[in-house]
Order: C-alpha cells, then sequence, then structure tokens
C-alpha cells in the first residue's frame, strides 16, 4: 500500500461514514441530523399534565388528527412567554394523536435551514408527519422570506403530508430591534407580519398568573407525594421573574431534592 493510501485508510478509520438513514415508516419520532432522519426517542408529557392549556390543546390536537388522517391542516405557531409550554405542549398532543393514528410521524428539525433538504427527503415518502421548529427567531428581513416561500411553497416545493410546528418567544417572530435590520423598519415589520399570517393556526402562550402557577406546583408536588406551601412557591417563582410552568416544576424538582427524593 503505497502512502497516499495509507493516509487515505487512516482518515477513513478517523471519520466513519454516518450511518444509513432510518426507515422512514418503522418509527414514531426522527431527528433531522446530517441529511438525514435518524430515530429518537420522543419524550412528551401526558397532556393531562399540562394544565392551563385546554384552548391551545383542543385546537392542536384536532388539527395534527386531520393532518394524520390524510386531511387538510394547518401550520402551527405557538408563541409566548418562556417555559410557558409551548414546546412541551407540542410534542405532547402529537405523542397523544400517534395513539390513535400511528401513521403520524414527528420529525424534530434543528433549525429553519434545515428544511429544503428534510422536504426534498420526506417527499419520496408520504407518510404524514408534523415538522417540530423549536424557539425560531427571524433575525434579518432575508430569513423572514425564506421561511415565507418555504411555507407557501417555493424553489423547494413542501409536501402536502408536511405540517410545521414552530415555536417562538415572539408572535410576529420579528428581531427585538426592528431598526437594526433595515434601512425602513416599516418595511422590515411587513415581512414579519406577512410570514406570521402564513401560519394558519395561531396559538399564543401567556404568563400564568398567581392562581394558574401555584395550581401547577400543586399538580406537580400530588404526583410526587411532596410537601410544599404557597409561600415558598411563589418566593421561587419571585426570585425568577416569572411564574411559569418550567418554573413550577423547578420549584419541585428544588424541594424534592431538599427532601432526598428521586423525580
Amino acid at each position: 500500500m503505497d502512502p497516499l493510501e495509507r493516509i487515505a485508510a487512516a482518515l477513513e478509520r478517523l471519520s466513519p461514514p454516518p450511518p444509513a438513514p432510518a426507515d422512514p415508516i418503522a418509527h414514531a419520532a426522527y431527528g433531522w441530523r446530517d441529511g438525514a432522519l435518524r430515530p429518537i426517542a420522543s419524550v412528551a408529557l401526558p397532556l393531562d399534565r399540562l394544565l392551563g392549556l385546554d384552548r391551545q390543546r383542543d385546537a392542536l390536537v384536532a388539527n395534527l388528527a386531520r393532518l394524520a388522517q390524510g386531511h387538510a391542516a394547518h401550520d402551527v405557531l405557538l408563541w409566548g412567554a418562556r417555559g410557558s409550554g409551548k414546546s412541551a405542549l407540542a410534542k405532547a398532543a402529537v405523542a397523544a394523536v400517534q395513539r390513535e393514528h400511528p401513521a403520524l410521524a414527528l420529525i424534530v428539525a434543528g433549525g429553519l435551514d434545515d428544511l429544503p433538504a428534510l422536504f426534498s427527503a420526506s417527499a419520496r415518502v408520504p407518510r404524514p408527519a408534523a415538522v417540530f421548529v423549536d424557539d425560531v427567531g427571524v433575525d434579518a428581513p432575508a430569513d423572514a422570506r425564506a421561511l415565507r416561500s418555504l411555507l407557501e411553497g417555493g424553489a423547494e416545493p413542501r409536501p402536502a403530508h408536511l405540517r410545521l410546528l414552530v415555536t417562538s418567544n415572539r408572535r410576529h417572530l420579528q428581531p427585538r430591534d426592528m431598526a437594526e435590520q433595515a434601512i425602513n423598519p416599516r418595511d422590515a415589520a411587513d415581512d414579519q407580519l406577512a410570514l406570521a399570517d402564513r401560519f394558519g393556526l395561531s396559538l399564543g402562550f401567556h404568563a400564568l398568573d398567581q392562581e394558574g402557577y401555584l395550581a401547577i406546583v400543586a399538580s406537580y408536588a400530588a404526583e410526587h407525594g411532596l410537601a410544599w406551601t404557597a409561600a415558598q412557591a411563589l418566593e421561587w417563582a419571585q426570585r425568577r421573574g416569572s411564574r411559569s410552568g418550567r418554573v413550577a416544576w423547578q420549584y419541585v424538582v428544588e424541594i424534592a431534592g431538599r427532601a432526598g427524593q428521586a423525580l
């Protein structure tokens, strides 16, 4: 073997080829990695654990059930406060619908840049799928136009059996400082509003009031047999500057740890 062949063989050992793409029919959930579908474990809470989200839950489950049955369904924008349950509800709703309609798949994309290749690969497999893109922020007008093109079916048409579940902390996906994004901020704002309008179903998630926050704490604590007090739970939320399902769970983790209990 000459030196070049030895070098090539050594490089192949250091960088083995990626594994073959997963069977697109065999699994309930996939991640899009290295240009291919990879099976993943979908970790989803039971829907009844997500308190105070009845309206959002019912609308999302109904839309996903239509998708699973091959009927017309919307792309969905889940927007609102951090820790308010957007991502948890998206995954829980897909898992709930899969129990009745196992044909539905969940595909988790790493970001918007993954979508053209994902659409192209998935077009050949007519299995209904919810494509989940978490925590999207559009940081330039060009980004908004690119996503708008994907939603409408631009250079790479989006397969009819795929629908997007997109979460964002901002209702219209706009950057926080529009003035920095364009010479004419109004033009940029129009781009962002036009983008948000492309989602047929827009679900808002808002900061919890005190009663709602304590109800979630009570539910989590009761499930794990933990003692707690409203005063401590409210102090915990105050120190973190928000009341949300995420903060409620963090408080429960804290009292479980103090009690020497695993969750």
